[in-house]
């Protein structure tokens, strides 16, 4: 019998309303799981462990005298999970992995975690990341490195790697991470999970520690696809305090249940994401998966999509231009510690950022790149007239040694390249577990157009259910 804090998190709703377990029995399970490991990974900067069961207790109470219809308004009743910690808690200590937010306690929620919370969900606790978010190994963090449960002298990947670790070894049920242009999908592929980055505007922005504003992505990282959905389907949708947030209004992202193939469903193969520098047990691992779709019904179609390359230059510039802005305001009076606090990455990007704005230089490489984000744009929008979602790599690579990021100046921006272009373009993507390489995990990512992530949440899950890849975990 499988420990409590092994549960898929639907899979613990099940078990809470039918009485099988209480809230505080789940939740005591992540938190023992938390101590057993968490001082080898290091996923965590903050453990809330007394407020945790107290509002475990609570939810038992909720339960018990409410009975199972308390889920009908409160769906993440009772269950344990973590955030990144960039996303804003009242009264609870945010870092944004920095040490100029060392000793912040914001006055305000996050609309995310707001949702969550309102949906009775338990935060156990707020999870390490690269500072601001700045990197893909979670190297870059202030306070320590978080290491990969699979193999801890490799990273997790980044900015979200402490919630993917937390995932991976199941301290929690489910995790809040955010992507830029990677960093969800990254590190749930590299810690063998399941991570959704949704729509640009998707899901609210507000109360979360900025880094580029026009491609900021919150998204679950999970056990399942069906985990991811169900959580997305909490905190989606329109908020009066983040301006881009969609209007577009959506009824259930949970994905059917009474299909079991993909026959109809076109899915593309761009070309160009699998012929640059890819390690050959991915590429393997990818051919095998998409062998696998074609079993299942869906018709594979190959097309051409601009090279990932260019994509680079673009995120690049554009990100570097928006942490420029957004930093600006921790000047050690309105926020935080003052800028010596700065990490050497942090200092970098504003640097390149506020070279790129400043004036003579505005036209060549800012407003250059817009133009070219527009091509990439209506490049996919071209490809999605043809088929209903695109397979790729999520990463070219398996999770690399700790401290081989330091021999590459542009190490996220290279390791990213198969999801910075549908992160500069808004769209959704999924990362599922496909396959072992050289004993780590390998993700294939779906992608699909604006405002669909139904189609992907559909296709990977199906193909999820096909394959036992996710039932997989490291060897603690």
């Amino acid at each position: 019998m499988r420990n409590l804090n092994e549960l898929t998190l639907l899979e613990a709703i099940d078990g809470l309303k039918k009485r099988e377990f209480t809230s505080v029995e789940l939740t005591n399970a992540c938190l023992r799981q938390i101590k057993n490991q968490d001082s080898q990974i290091k996923a965590l900067i903050t453990t809330l462990e007394e407020k945790a069961l107290e509002d475990a207790e609570q939810a038992d109470r909720a339960i018990k005298s409410e009975g199972a219809v308390v889920f009908e308004k409160k769906p993440l009743l009772g269950i344990p999970y973590v955030c990144k910690d960039n996303f804003s808690t009242k009264g609870i200590r945010t870092t944004a992995g920095s040490k100029v937010l060392e000793n912040y306690i914001p006055p305000f929620e996050s609309t995310v975690t707001g949702k969550i919370k309102e949906a009775g969900a338990i935060l156990l606790g707020k999870t390490n990341m690269d500072a601001f978010a700045h990197g893909s190994s979670t190297e870059n963090s202030d306070f320590f490195t978080t290491r990969n449960p699979w193999d801890v002298k490799r990273v997790p990947g980044g900015s979200s790697g402490g919630s993917a670790a937390a995932v991976s070894t199941n301290m929690c049920l489910f995790a809040i991470g955010s992507e830029t242009g990677g960093s969800i999908r990254g590190p749930a592929s590299w810690c063998g999970v399941t991570g959704l980055k949704p729509s640009y505007g998707r899901v609210s922005r507000y109360g979360v520690v900025a880094m580029a504003s026009s491609t900021d992505s919150p998204g679950p990282i999970s056990k399942t696809v069906e985990d991811s959905a169900y959580i997305l389907n909490v905190i989606a949708g329109k908020d009066s305090k983040d301006a881009t947030s969609s209007h577009e209004n959506f009824e259930n992202f949970l994905p059917t249940v009474n299909k079991k193939n993909l026959d109809g469903v076109k899915i593309g193969k761009p070309k160009s994401y699998f012929e640059i520098d890819i390690e050959p047990g991915v590429a393997e691992n990818l051919e095998r998966a998409i062998q696998k779709l074609k079993e299942m019904g869906a018709e594979i179609i190959e097309l051409d999509l601009i090279d990932p390359k260019y994509s680079i230059a673009v995120y690049t510039i554009l990100q570097r231009s928006e942490v420029s802005s957004n930093l600006a305001r921790f000047d050690g009076i309105r926020f935080g510690n003052d800028r010596t606090n700065f990490g050497f990455e942090a200092k970098k990007r504003i640097m390149l950022g506020t070279y790129t704005l400043s004036s003579g230089y505005y036209d060549a490489y800012y407003s250059k790149a817009q133009k070219v984000r527009t091509l990439i744009k209506n490049d996919f929008e071209k490809a999605f007239q043809n088929v209903d979602v695109l397979v790729a790599p999520s990463m070219p690579c398996i999770a690399p040694k700790i401290g081989e990021s330091d021999k590459f100046p542009m190490f996220g921006e290279l390791i990213d390249l198969l999801n910075e272009p549908s992160a500069v373009a808004g769209l959704p993507g999924i990362t599922v577990p496909c396959g072992i390489s050289e004993g780590m995990p390998v993700g294939a990512q779906f992608i699909g157009n604006f405002n669909c992530e139904d189609k992907i949440i559909y296709v990977s899950n199906l193909f999820q259910k096909e394959t036992d890849f996710h039932k997989i975990g490291p060897k603690l």
